[in-house]
């Protein structure tokens, strides 16, 4: 049993980039094995309906650029996009505005009852987006962070929400890598290391609500 180190927890999901570009193999410009993304899919189902049931925001964070130039002027992405055999090879096609990968994926999204950030342009979800203003309208100060890659957009998230002093809780059943499970694993050491807690989804949800 955990209070998280809040007098008050009031949680929100956070939902990073459960959208085609990653998650739909037959469209995707990143994409996970298919039944990495067909469980991903599943289990972040499972678990927003379970939150909304309890009245816990839904928040998705959905990476969208305007063009290529706004990819490539990072150094790294630019020195590695179009590189073979790299799973983010494809960075110049990946999620550019108005393409099938920007959409999130089927029965994930209550248009009636969740929020969208589709600002997003880098690992952090934090940087260059709204999402600070939208959790502080909102009063939240405990996030519960779902979807893809664990070792890029989830670790950077996890470690830009703990520099920020937000507590934060990866669900490890809601997260997954296209680089593999070593890369998976490694990316949750380091979080519970020294960035936030990792626990299952039934844990999570059982945990905030005590």
């Amino acid at each position: 049993m955990t209070d998280f180190g809040l007098d008050d927890v009031r949680p929100a999901v956070v939902a990073i980039d459960c959208h085609h570009g990653h998650l739909a193999p037959d469209v995707a410009t990143m994409p996970a094995p298919a039944d990495v993304a067909a469980r991903l899919v599943e289990n972040n189902r499972l678990f927003f309906d379970k939150c909304r049931i309890a009245e816990i925001p839904v928040i998705h964070i959905v990476t969208t650029y305007r063009d290529v130039p706004e990819i490539v002027s990072n150094p790294f992405w630019r020195t590695i996009a179009n590189a073979p055999n790299n799973t983010r090879g494809n960075l110049e096609t990946h999620n550019l505005e108005g393409s099938i990968g920007c959409t999130i994926m089927p029965g994930l999204h209550d248009e009636a009852r969740d929020l969208v950030v589709r600002t997003k342009k880098r690992y952090d979800c934090f940087q260059g987006t709204d999402l600070e203003a939208t959790l502080r309208s909102h009063g939240i100060n405990l996030l519960m962070l779902t979807g893809i890659n664990t070792n890029s957009c989830v670790l950077a998230t996890t470690i830009s929400a703990s520099v920020k002093d937000y507590a934060a809780i990866v669900i490890e059943d809601c997260v997954d890598t296209m680089d593999g499970p070593d890369f998976h694993d490694a990316a949750l050491k380091c979080i519970e290391t020294a960035f936030g807690w990792v626990m299952n989804s039934d844990a999570a949800l059982s945990a905030v609500a005590r």
